[in-house]
């Protein structure tokens, strides 16, 4: 089992290369700049996950072409975090043929062409980042949603077997199916590697981090508040509201840091029965919440990964419905920004 040094608190830059409302020039010039980078520094943390779409660096029209304006988002922020002390993740946030937002038009696992651009783009940053050290770290795919592990098995094993061909000592970062669910770890096959990392996202209860969520057609129009810690009185109402929200919305009577604790469960004994170092790569609530409904759901995850000693980075750094910063990089709450940067809070 590795040691995951240098990535126990950070946040994720979504909605600058990845999962944009502007795919110009000007949005990716000034979403993130170095001043984030040195601001997210000043907080704490040690490190960020860059969601990165593929789209940024080829087009689907000239496969296996790479473009130089897009990996130099890249590079800038891999030399900015340099500067200030912070580790980064690449995470391919959306690959050819694959996004979990776009589940009815994925072919990425049933076509040849392109696992085959998949693997060769794993090469391409194989390439570009074999001089960096342990600062720097891959992420195979975001949030897999496949009916089971077997095609995502195969297809990350070839993934990884293209980056070692190049790279013999890269930490990877691998997750599992149903958008990176502890419940679906331990389907992923048993690789020999010494420095692969094993992550998790963490969104539970789904009803309050989501709730109000414009793309979520149960919960967009939600007419009550859902808090945290929450106890039966605000159950019942959940339930009377509408039934499929038992169906498909996890919520126990009591809903309170055991009932976090017993969520992570099943990656903490994935970890230890296969002795491999876990990272959540992904965990916040909406900013529709009631903002100490979140501050108290944030500490209370945060306690309990750093007392399993996993590490994490909050989604996301600025707007995106669950944002740290506003569209100015201004911080909306200092006390959220303690919590997610593991400052002591008295």
């Amino acid at each position: 089992m590795i040691k995951f040094n240098g990535f126990m608190a950070g946040v994720n830059l979504g909605g600058w290369i990845s999962q944009y409302w502007n795919a110009g020039k000007e949005h990716f010039d000034s979403f993130i700049r170095k001043t984030d980078i040195a601001l997210i520094a000043s907080w704490g943390m040690d490190h960020v996950r860059l969601p990165i779409d593929y789209m940024v660096l080829e087009d689907d029209d000239k496969p296996f072409t790479y473009k130089e304006e897009g990996f130099l988002y890249v590079d800038s922020c891999i030399q900015w975090c340099k500067e200030y002390n912070l580790n980064i993740i690449l995470d391919l946030h959306r690959a050819p043929g694959y996004a979990f937002h776009s589940l009815n038009e994925n072919r990425l696992f049933e076509d040849e062409h392109l696992q085959q651009r998949y693997i060769k783009l794993w090469q391409e940053f194989a390439r570009r980042y074999k001089g960096h050290g342990s600062n720097l770290v891959f992420e195979l795919l975001n949030e897999i949603v496949e009916p089971n592990s077997d095609r995502w098995n195969k297809l990350s094993k070839r993934a990884i077997e293209g980056i070692r061909e190049i790279d013999k000592e890269r930490v990877i970062i691998i997750g599992g199916n149903h958008y990176n669910s502890v419940n679906t770890l331990h389907e992923l096959d048993r690789i020999e590697d010494k420095n692969l990392v094993y992550t998790f996202h963490f969104y539970e209860p789904h009803i309050l981090t989501h709730q109000k969520a414009s793309w979520e057609p149960l919960l967009k129009d939600l007419e009550f508040e859902i808090e945290y810690p929450s106890d039966e009185k605000l159950y019942e109402v959940y339930l009377s509201k509408d039934e499929r929200f038992k169906k498909q919305y996890a919520f126990d009577k009591i809903v309170d840091k055991e009932y976090l604790r017993r969520y992570l469960q099943p990656a903490i004994d994935f970890a230890k029965e296969r002795n491999v170092t876990l990272y959540c790569g992904e965990y916040g609530v909406i900013d529709h919440a009631p903002m100490e409904s979140n501050l108290r759901w944030h500490k209370d995850l945060s306690d309990l990964l750093t007392e399993y000693g996993i590490g994490r980075a909050v989604w996301t750094y600025k707007l995106m419905s669950f944002p740290m910063v506003d569209k100015d990089s201004i911080v909306l709450n200092r006390e959220l920004i303690d919590i997610v940067s593991n400052k002591k809070i008295n």
